[in-house]
């Protein structure tokens, strides 16, 4: 059993628990409560100091029963999750883990997967995904996979297409979605190549290069920007269709793009309000366009539960 009080000085009553929550808790998956005592004080610099992370809408991740949460993704190292779940730790009023799907290239690296597993993410497996909805736990899913976080600076904040498996699982399970976005991830690695020969040799999604990558000695080269990151959580909504609707490929693929569209009005909005970079956001505003919008596009009316909030 983990020494919590020795892990870490850090005093927080959210962190407190959250600890206190997974004690005992055994996971055939590999969250272990000692893999993030390990790494916490890193995570928490990274989150209070270099990135100066904002959330709004925290609280509308619910303290119980399952929820879906999708979003965009970004920043070559998938570090917007990570932050996200520092931030529940640590701020949310009734914190819980969460089970990020993540790729297998990461979770089979010899130290990044032991610590992303103990984190409690999963590997990108439908069925794994599923069978922890139907347990009650919060499953995010980032429907654009690699090719978000694997986009050129240029392309930075273009959505690429959404995988459609967030909607048939959410169908399938009864599950209510959470929209998550985050601005900043795109620009702490701006990535300007992707040296595919060398991807396919190490079996990756991409050999990014950067201004930094490979050019730079380690750990120089995976330094990121200090940008300052946000995410918005908005309030949960659910579909109104059967588990049996969750086959329909036609049905579940117009859904998907739908919520993409969605997703890429909330960030086209947001960055709109960001004034730098590398300034701190002025949440008041974040959190005003936050009750003004919907968790859903008009779009998504004829497919939401209209019942159910």
């Amino acid at each position: 059993m983990v020494n919590f009080a020795a892990a870490d000085t850090i005093k927080c009553s959210s962190r407190a628990r959250f600890f206190e929550r997974y004690e005992n808790d055994v996971d055939e998956y590999g969250f272990d409560l000692a893999s993030y005592a390990g790494v916490e004080r890193f995570v928490r610099f990274l989150y209070m100091k270099w990135f100066g992370v904002q959330i709004a809408g925290l609280a509308n991740i619910p303290a119980n029963g399952n929820a879906l949460l999708f979003g965009n993704h970004s920043g070559v190292l998938p570090v917007d999750g990570c932050l996200l779940y520092d931030g529940i730790i640590n701020s949310h009023p009734d914190p819980r883990r969460v089970r990020f799907l993540v790729t297998n290239f990461l979770l089979k690296a010899p130290l990044t997967g032991k610590i992303l597993r103990g984190f409690g993410c999963i590997p990108p497996d439908y069925e794994i995904a599923t069978e922890l909805l139907r347990k009650q736990e919060l499953v995010f899913f980032y429907p654009e996979a690699e090719k978000g976080t694997g986009k050129l600076f240029k392309n930075r904040y273009k959505l690429v297409d959404f995988h459609a498996g967030f909607v048939r699982a959410a169908i399938e399970t009864g599950s209510p979605l959470i929209p998550v976005v985050t601005i900043g991830g795109d620009e702490i690695y701006p990535l300007l190549g992707n040296i595919r020969p060398l991807a396919k040799l190490l079996n990756a999604p991409y050999f990014p290069v950067t201004p930094f990558f490979p050019l730079l000695p380690f750990p120089f080269n995976i330094v990121p920007l200090p940008i300052k990151i946000m995410s918005s959580v908005w309030r949960p909504f659910k579909l109104k269709y059967p588990p049996a609707a969750a086959e329909d490929e036609d049905l579940v693929s117009e859904i998907a793009n739908d919520i993409r569209n969605d997703i890429q009005a909330k960030v086209d909005d947001l960055l709109e309000i960001r004034t730098s970079p590398f300034k701190r956001w002025n949440m008041d505003k974040v959190n005003a366009y936050l009750e003004q919008t919907k968790s859903h596009w008009p779009h998504m009316e004829k497919h939401r539960h209209q019942s159910w909030s």
